[in-house]
């Protein structure tokens, strides 16, 4: 048990290596260019097998329990981003270019592998957490960029235009229904290690783009020790609040325990795997730095993963004893 506790997390190092190979050696130029194409297939691939992946005859079960998924719905893309809005005061401490960063954090879909695997340790309602996490991530190709052009690209140097619909619709819903289709044929290689090997590896790869673009431009001097540690303590304070209140919404709104533990673990939740693809082709000619705003996601999703890993673990022995 403690040995598997001091292993780090892959993502993690990924993550790490990804921002360290970025500060030494920074993608330019043409390089550069290939890469964020490679890139953009390697996304296309990820949820090309995140749609061979899900059982078209569990999403249809999971569909009829509407009132599951349209509760994690809310707190996705409706409490989130009002939170979002609320926190602007956070400007008078933190740069404006932060503060964009945390409210775009706000706006993008929730987990899908976390958000099942801790619902399933914590004996919840694991189908229908797959079939919300998957529909919050189905939705969110719409209504994320949809929300950014309305909450972020009326100022502040982000300049969103309609056509990142189309862009983010090929990139991420196409390959997805794809994988639906020949779901027959490659849901079994779907279902192994190399969807999990793709997910890490995207997201290294958007890591790395973004951190070097942020580097070749030099705007790593303008942020200070003290913001990256104050969106380390905001990021634990956020998830311990957002934990709370799905908990307390439902059970007043008279969900059992297992829906419960699925509404809280995938309406808490912010995936960092479907939001920095996005965050590259919708802030891809905007003002503002990709880097400067996908560090509050980055940030927030380690957190979660950590909170919610001891939470789900917690609630594990609550139900066997």
């Amino acid at each position: 048990m403690l040995q598997s506790l001091k292993k780090p997390d892959p993502l993690i190092v990924l993550i790490i290596l990804a921002v360290t190979l970025a500060v030494i050696a920074p993608a330019r130029g043409d390089f550069a260019a290939v890469f964020g194409q490679l890139t953009n297939v390697a996304i296309a691939l990820l949820f090309f097998l995140y749609g061979a992946r899900l059982s078209t005859q569990e999403a249809l079960n999971g569909l009829k329990h509407w009132r599951l998924h349209l509760t994690i719905l809310a707190f996705t893309f409706v409490i989130y981003p009002l939170i979002g809005i609320a926190l602007r005061p956070l400007t008078a401490f933190i740069s404006h270019d932060m503060y964009l960063g945390i409210l775009f954090l706000t706006l993008v879909p929730s987990t899908v592998q976390s958000s099942v695997a801790f619902t399933s340790i914590a004996k919840g309602n694991v189908a229908g957490a797959i079939v919300s996490a998957s529909t919050s991530n189905l939705v969110g190709v719409f209504i994320t960029p949809a929300l950014v052009m309305l909450l972020m690209g009326t100022g502040g140097g982000v300049h969103i235009d309609t056509s990142v619909f189309g862009e983010i619709g090929l990139l991420l819903l196409a390959p997805f229904v794809l994988g639906q289709l020949t779901r027959r044929w490659v849901g079994k290689f779907a279902q192994s290690k190399a969807t999990k090997i793709v997910d890490r590896g995207s997201i290294a790869m958007v890591v790395y783009s973004a951190f070097s673009k942020g580097m070749v431009d030099g705007i790593w001097s303008s942020l200070s020790v003290w913001e990256l540690a104050f969106l380390v303590a905001f990021a634990a304070i956020f998830v311990a609040f957002m934990l709370w209140l799905t908990k307390k919404v439902s059970e007043k709104l008279g969900f059992k325990r297992a829906d419960t533990v699925a509404i809280e673990f995938c309406g808490s939740k912010k995936s960092l795997a479907t939001g920095l693809p996005m965050a590259s082709v919708i802030f891809a000619s905007g003002g503002t730095s990709l880097g400067l705003l996908i560090l509050p996601l980055m940030i927030y999703h380690q957190v979660q993963l950590m909170m919610c890993s001891w939470l789900a673990a917690r609630y594990a022995q609550h139900a066997t004893t």
